[in-house]
């Protein structure tokens, strides 16, 4: 039994490299069931042009659809069509949305000269809040946390007055949000009334 040695078999290949798309996290290959084709050859053909070729050049086209009959090459390209129009669809929506959406940086009055920020309104613009606020609590070194409000929605609360900061910050890191889409607001706590 100790004379058997084990020995590595010579015949190993060495791993394949499998590509992943960047904004369906599907193989190229099945970007087309993603519902994000569009986009998904965008990104192809700026990562790797020559998968790029390989796959959306007119003639592989061609040859996946020289396999077809004639009636299901007309419905592959109406399906095609209907894919890209929901696609540009969607974009003209979500882009309409972001348009129309507002960032909200509301300073809070805790205790008499106790300040708290909050911000919401971040989601829409596809921002990560839990990454934003870990951002935040670094460059204005004080809590940040994101919060649960009374709607259902989520926001940012950052300890101190850092309004302004945060809309220099937000102008400086993410170009895609225009500043008239940002809307400061001054929140203070009501004062009792003195008793007589």
């Amino acid at each position: 039994m100790a004379d058997t040695a084990t020995q590595a078999p010579t015949d190993v290949r060495p791993p394949k490299h499998v590509v992943y798309c960047g904004v369906c996290t599907l193989p190229p290959e099945y970007c087309e069931y993603g519902g994000t084709t569009k986009k998904c050859s965008d990104w192809l053909a700026a990562t790797h042009p020559s998968l790029h070729r390989q796959l959306y050049s007119a003639d592989a086209a061609a040859a996946s659809l020289s396999t077809l009959s004639v009636d299901a090459q007309k419905r592959a390209e109406k399906d095609a069509q209907k894919k890209a129009a929901k696609a540009e669809a969607n974009e003209v929506r979500e882009a309409e949305k972001r348009a129309s959406s507002k960032i909200i940086i509301k300073r809070v009055e805790r205790n008499k000269r106790k300040y708290v920020t909050e911000i919401a309104g971040l989601e829409a613009f596809g921002l990560d809040l839990k990454k934003v606020a870990k951002e935040f609590g670094k460059k204005f070194a004080t809590g940040s946390s994101v919060t649960k409000t009374a709607s259902g929605g989520e926001e940012i609360t950052v300890q101190g007055d850092v309004s302004d900061e945060v809309v220099d910050w937000l102008g400086e890191h993410h170009e895609e949000i225009p500043e008239d889409n940002i809307e400061q607001v001054e929140d203070k706590k009501k004062k009792s009334a003195p008793t007589v």
